[in-house]
């Protein structure tokens, strides 16, 4: 009897261990709010202190040419739906700053609860309009495929309202908290769901002005207010990574940090590069630029990716990689794929997952868009800043940004081209000297006009997912340029 016991003991542990084993990957993505390339220690940063991602990037791959969006709503627009944004979908047909993501739109959170997944989103949503108050309550994150929500509708430019799934917990929140109860449901959400797949999707309000911090990091950081903030990110990416050691699931889970675009340059004295105690926008680094612009400091972000056992430690990988790829990626991760009934712009990035470079796209194409307009392309080192005026009429209130540097925003006479592997700084244009990468660009550039739009004209695979009379010639933008404006 003891050994038939024993036989079935056996046969319940070795079936339990292999239900374990075909379990699909958990996934927790750190998505914070206006973090530069240059603001962590393992990132360059000389007085920022973040010992728990600068671990965690000694023991995983730090991604180089890792690529968001310009902007905080067209970056959230991507990363969900796998897509640059001007080709999705938004209601009524009509486009926005920020996309208003249509609730045809297959967001992330959507394909991974087909393979059983739980789903929680944990911080700032900004996909239902870019407001606190005057959000569309349909189109919040219970609607586009996550279980839970904790967090809050858009920026928190002003205030900050609190929102528990649809409903309201509380008004204008005290934001030194923010961070804090983040994580302290993200940890809640991974401890209740730590039998099943789950994907944690955390995009911090932080470092997105205003900024606060709790009281265990006001004050403490050589940075002033703004390091304070990352630091007690840090903090919590730390406790995050404890509750998965704790339950077991390191083997199990892949752990991604990165952020939605570049620093807020206006934030800073002189609109510098962050470095002053008083400044409360980051640094890019040797990168030109920042948030609002598509220089590299305002799309090319610090990413880390951790996952003991599945990725070679202490990795530094150069080769393209963005926040589109993320659906694609996990998907496979998953056991199933991208959406097939429309066109997905990320691509399947498992191979630098794995540390296998050598299977990268060297020639992989880039497409740099600001708001409704293609402003350049990258392939290979190669990125090519397509001619524009100084003030482009069509960008509306846009015209004239006051986002970043004067120098920065500046008209671009001829097509200009940069080597990015020897002047990652954009300081001059080798284009005189590259004739034929220039006309390769070139077509490159009119090629993503035709598929995916411009701002005088909408691409072949640009969605749209409400009636129409007739499909229209260019994308309409509420809030830049009026329906039926000829443009120059």
């Amino acid at each position: 009897m003891k050994r038939i016991l024993a036989s079935l003991l056996a046969f319940f542990i070795g079936f339990s261990n292999a239900v374990s084993e075909d379990q699909p990957p958990n996934f927790v993505v750190i998505f914070v709010d206006d973090l530069g390339y240059a603001d962590l220690g393992c990132f360059g940063s000389p007085d920022i202190r973040t010992p728990r991602l600068d671990q965690l990037g000694d023991e995983g791959v730090r991604f180089t040419h890792f690529y968001a969006q310009h902007i905080c709503g067209p970056s959230r627009a991507a990363l969900m739906t796998g897509c640059h944004p001007l080709r999705v979908a938004e209601p009524g047909n009509i486009k926005e700053i920020h996309p208003v993501l249509h609730t045809k739109e297959i967001t992330i959170a959507e394909v991974l609860k087909t393979q059983g997944y739980a789903t929680g989103c944990f911080g700032k949503w900004d996909l239902a309009r870019h407001s606190q108050r005057g959000f569309e309550p349909g189109l919040m994150p219970n609607h586009q495929g996550f279980d839970y929500f904790f967090g809050t509708p858009s920026s928190n430019d002003r205030y900050v309202d609190l929102y528990r799934n649809e409903a309201l917990i509380e008004k204008e929140a005290d934001m030194s908290t923010l961070t804090k109860r983040h994580t302290d449901e993200v940890i809640e959400f991974i401890d209740e769901n730590r039998e099943k797949p789950f994907f944690a999707y955390v995009p911090y309000s932080m470092v997105h002005t205003r900024l606060d911090a709790s009281a265990d990091f006001k004050g403490k950081s050589p940075r002033g207010l703004y390091g304070d903030a990352v630091e007690e990110i840090d903090f919590s990416c730390g406790r995050i990574i404890d509750k998965l050691k704790e339950l077991g699931l390191v083997e199990n889970t892949w752990f991604l940090f990165t952020s939605d675009n570049g620093p807020w340059l206006s934030k800073n004295k002189g609109h510098a590069d962050g470095h002053l105690p008083t400044d409360h926008g980051g640094s890019a680094g040797e990168l030109r630029g920042g948030k609002v612009s598509t220089w590299e400091g305002g799309v090319r972000v610090p990413a880390i990716l951790w996952a003991p056992g599945r990725v070679a430690a202490g990795t530094e990988c150069d080769k393209v990689a963005a926040t589109i790829d993320l659906l694609p990626t996990f998907a496979r991760l998953a056991g199933t794929e991208a959406p097939q009934d429309r066109v997905i712009d990320g691509v399947d990035i498992r191979h630098l997952f794995s540390g296998d470079f050598r299977e990268a796209d060297d020639d992989r194409i880039f497409r740099y868009y600001f708001i409704n307009t293609l402003q350049a392309v990258r392939q290979g080192k190669w990125k090519l800043h397509l001619p524009r005026p100084e003030n482009p009429p069509w960008l509306g209130t846009f015209s004239n940004n006051r986002h970043i540097a004067a120098s920065d925003w500046i008209a671009i006479e001829e097509p200009f081209l940069v080597d990015l592997e020897l002047d990652p700084g954009e300081t001059h244009s080798v284009a005189e000297a590259n004739p034929e990468i220039v006309a390769r660009l070139l077509k490159l550039a009119e090629e993503a006009r035709e598929d995916i739009g411009d701002y005088d004209r909408v691409g072949e695979n640009m969605r749209f997912f409400d009636p129409l009379e007739t499909r229209p010639e260019r994308p309409q933008f509420r809030g830049l340029v009026k329906k039926g404006k000829k443009k120059k």
